[in-house]
């Protein structure tokens, strides 16, 4: 890489990274700033590994969630795609290469599990895997019981709190999340990088249930 190319690097990082702790709010735990700093870091590290187009992950992992739908509102399967728009109109407004935005956008709005949509790039596979992988481990579970608090649902069912005799529901149960979603993500990570990452992470959040189990 030529000089240029840190030096322009460098700052597109940085002037992504004070826009990203403007737009992203203290009051959802789960997507803040530190969330996007925590997908961008990873993102940069599968992008190395898997030899992506870092131009492209970098603006896509910071905005990929530009525009916050919260959980179990309607809107939530548009939010990559409003996010995108949003992202775009940005990225114009700071004069970031334009041969990059179609990529972008489409790494943005197929990074959703919600979207439903299949990342196509490898760009946009690994935006997809970075932002999946901090669903899961440690930071997972935190963030899991920080969206059971925003949500008003109980950490767990009073009367079955495995769903032995009931149906999973993640909508009002919180640990039911790990078995609804949690656990299958692995599945469709991108990357072998992430893969082997995923499966480290779910092996921990076994644990932790299984260390729960006892205390309940």
């Amino acid at each position: 890489m030529s000089t240029q190319q840190e030096y322009d690097e460098k700052k597109w990082y940085h002037l992504f990274k004070n826009k990203a702790r403007v737009i992203y709010p203290h009051s959802d735990p789960a997507h803040d700033f530190l969330h996007i700093q925590r997908v961008v870091n990873t993102a940069k590290a599968l992008c190395e590994a898997e030899k992506a187009r870092w131009e492209v992950v970098m603006p896509a992992a910071f905005f990929h969630d530009f525009i916050n739908v919260p959980k179990g509102d309607p809107r939530r399967p548009y939010a990559s795609g409003l996010s995108a728009e949003a992202a775009i109109e940005y990225l114009k407004s700071v004069q970031y290469p334009e041969e990059h935005f179609e990529d972008i956008r489409h790494a943005i709005e197929a990074h959703s599990y919600s979207a439903n949509i299949k990342p196509r790039t490898l760009e946009a596979k690994i935006v997809q895997d970075a932002d999946r992988l901090d669903s899961l481990g440690a930071i997972g579970i935190a963030r899991c019981f920080a969206t059971s608090s925003l949500m008003s649902r109980p950490f767990y069912s009073e009367e079955d709190p495995w769903a032995t005799q009931r149906d999973l529901d993640d909508k009002n149960f919180g640990l039911d999340h790990f078995y609804i979603k949690l656990f299958k993500l692995v599945d469709h990570l991108n990357t072998e990088t992430a893969k082997k990452e995923g499966e480290h992470r779910i092996a921990f959040i076994k644990t932790y249930l299984e260390q729960i189990k006892r205390e309940i």
